[in-house]
């Protein structure tokens, strides 16, 4: 899988004549491949993935043939030579990613004006096509089992880095590339902190709250859920349940089209008419894709409007710092009429113990 041809769409707006990617999230995006140490230059006739010799063999293996992969004594000779040889004038680069000091010393010999492309490429990452809707799906799968697996798991005994654990190595042995992100798993007073670190201390009753991910084939998954340790009080139940409904009603806003401050109004506007102003102190959702967090917002600030091939999640919450919290997160495709759910998972308040 590449992405070459829809990054030469970049070039008639951005006015270039190559391209120059230095983000390793960039550069994957472009040739299927993960590595960390080169660039990938693409130009109006042709692709390269520079690199060095670790990562030869490998990346002429999983790359596409369209894709040349050479390791060059010197990366930035090759760069310049080619891009001599193509006669490219312009070439862009990601100002967005790229240090003060990283682009004098790229950008020191090369031919040509550089020319910075802001979020060209997050904005092309934004739409997802159905390649990449398949690994997403499936790094979802592999999340929802791992919670399934949490909840025969978990004892009273257990701490919360005990969770923790639990989820990784599971996620991991069901055949995650990787975690999207850090684990979360925080109980008792500590669910109202929305990204807690957990602890070494044995799970306290009342909430759980456990935000998870896995990656499969560089995409991410996000997941939250929050279960009851002990039987929940009445104010809980209702807390919850607030929650819940908020969620969907914001996926009921969701379709392409809508602004993201839409979707995310239509859940706090509930949170707030059911006593819990201002206690919702993030934005409704977020784009996911080969980064946990990428466009496109739906946060109350947000007037971009979603699109059909969008990849978000819906995850509202309460907390009443100094006693408990509660977010239930599920993510899913954003389609011309509404929005498709990944996760399987229940959102009924569960309680354990």
């Amino acid at each position: 899988m590449n992405h070459i041809s829809k990054i030469r769409g970049l070039f008639d707006a951005a006015d270039i004549d190559a391209i120059l990617l230095t983000s390793p999230v960039s550069q994957r995006y472009a040739v299927g491949y993960a590595f960390s140490d080169g660039y990938v230059l693409i130009t109006g006739s042709a692709a390269y993935l520079v690199t060095d010799f670790r990562y030869l063999e490998e990346a002429e293996k999983l790359t596409d043939p369209e894709i040349t992969v050479v390791a060059p004594s010197s990366m930035l000779e090759f760069i310049e030579g080619t891009l001599i040889g193509d006669g490219a004038g312009r070439i862009g680069y990601e100002d967005r990613a790229l240090t003060c000091a990283d682009f004098a010393r790229i950008f020191e010999d090369l031919p040509g004006v550089a020319v910075p492309i802001g979020g060209g490429i997050e904005d092309l990452r934004a739409v997802k096509d159905s390649s990449e809707i398949a690994m997403i799906r499936m790094a979802q799968s592999i999340t929802d089992a791992a919670y399934q697996h949490i909840l025969k798991t978990l004892t009273p005994s257990m701490t919360e880095v005990d969770v923790v654990l639990e989820l990784e190595f599971f996620m991991r042995r069901a055949g995650a590339e990787g975690i999207a992100f850090p684990t979360i798993a925080v109980s008792g007073a500590s669910s109202a902190l929305p990204h807690g670190l957990p602890s070494r201390n044995t799970l306290s009753r009342g909430f759980l709250t456990m935000d998870f991910g896995a990656m499969y084939g560089g995409y991410c998954s996000d997941m939250t859920r929050t279960v009851s340790l002990g039987k929940a009080t009445q104010e809980m139940k209702r807390l919850y349940e607030t929650v819940r409904h908020a969620q969907e009603l914001g996926i009921e806003a969701i379709a392409a089209g809508i602004e993201g401050h839409l979707v995310d109004g239509a859940a706090r506007s509930f949170i707030d008419s059911q006593g819990y102003a201002g206690l919702f102190g993030h934005s409704f959702g977020h784009g996911v894709g080969l980064e946990i967090h990428e466009a496109p917002r739906l946060s109350s600030r947000s007037s971009i409007p979603l699109a059909a091939g969008n990849v978000v999640t819906a995850e509202p919450g309460i907390y009443r710092i100094g006693e408990y919290g509660c977010r239930i997160e599920n993510m899913g495709l954003v389609t011309e009429d509404g929005f498709e759910n990944f996760t399987a998972s229940s959102t009924e308040l569960l309680e354990l113990f």
